[in-house]
């Protein structure tokens, strides 16, 4: 082989993991939340709906999904948004998660229902104020822009526990997935934070699909459970959640999935788990 020939093979071969890194997405510097826990202050913290839309960083040009993929929002939607990078959420409302889901991954012209969403905003990364100040300022930023489908997410105080758990029971009884809560002096974190909760009448998780428990009786010939693999590595099986059609067609093996439960046995296991939906990649 001539020389200058090996000499670019090598090159090529030495440049490719590079360029493959280069690929990689890099997630942004967001502020990720913890569950609530019994026993806090909960007068020290402002309270929001916890939004089944998609989060969402705007770096002050584009916008991000927290996997760190560029959202394709539309020219006229992002031009009205500020230099300042914003915190929230793309939302179509409540039990419209998929719709939104699907919204943020397609290339495809979409403006009639991009013209439906709202960017509820919440906080403001780049400020090193406590979140009561930063709040304030946020809703002062968003009220400048007179921008009908960028909002300021509203967040308010609560008097006590049993405020704070009626307003759980009211949320979800209109369809909404919980609260979200955060401590008044909490400085924004680029990383999960106990100054940052969420509270759901079920906590939720991942697990990844390895196999299909075969269905009987009115299943028969289809799919009975997902037999999934938690992030501890436990396995265990996923039937209740499923609808016919995805008995049909599961979730493919090597699937990640979201699952609801409510607290784990003494072996470590979810209680009552339900499949919630098939996890897209981001």
């Amino acid at each position: 082989m001539p020389v200058y020939l090996f000499i670019a093979v090598f090159m090529l071969v030495s440049l490719w993991p590079l360029a493959s890194l280069s690929a990689q997405l890099i997630p942004p510097p967001l502020m990720l939340a913890q569950h609530y826990v019994d026993g806090i202050d909960v007068k020290k913290y402002y309270v929001s709906e916890k939004l089944d839309g998609v989060r969402a960083y705007w770096n002050g040009q584009s916008l991000f999904s927290r996997s760190g993929r560029k959202i394709p929002a539309p020219v006229w939607f992002v031009s009205a948004l500020p230099d300042k990078p914003l915190d929230g959420e793309l939302w179509l409302g409540r039990g419209r998660f998929d719709d939104i889901s699907a919204l943020v991954r397609s290339r495809k012209d979409n403006d009639d229902v991009w013209r439906r969403v709202k960017f509820m905003v919440y906080d403001l990364p780049d400020s090193n104020a406590p979140f009561h100040e930063r709040y304030w300022l946020l809703k002062t930023l968003v009220a400048q822009y007179h921008t009908p489908w960028v909002k300021a997410l509203d967040q308010k105080k609560v008097a006590s526990d049993q405020a704070l758990n009626d307003w759980l029971q009211r949320i979800t009884s209109i369809g909404g997935e919980g609260l979200m809560l955060r401590h008044e002096n909490a400085r924004y974190q680029a990383k999960r934070s106990n100054d940052l909760l969420k509270l759901k009448p079920q906590y939720d998780a991942e697990a990844v699909v390895v196999d299909y428990v075969p269905g009987q009786g009115k299943y028969q010939g289809m799919v009975g459970a997902l037999l999934v693999r938690g992030k501890n590595g436990r396995h265990f099986r996923l039937g209740s959640g499923l609808s016919d059609q995805q008995r049909r067609n599961p979730p493919p093996l090597g699937a990640e999935v979201t699952y609801s439960y409510s607290g784990t046995t003494r072996t470590g296991l979810p209680r009552f788990a339900r499949f919630v939906r098939l996890r897209e990649v981001e």
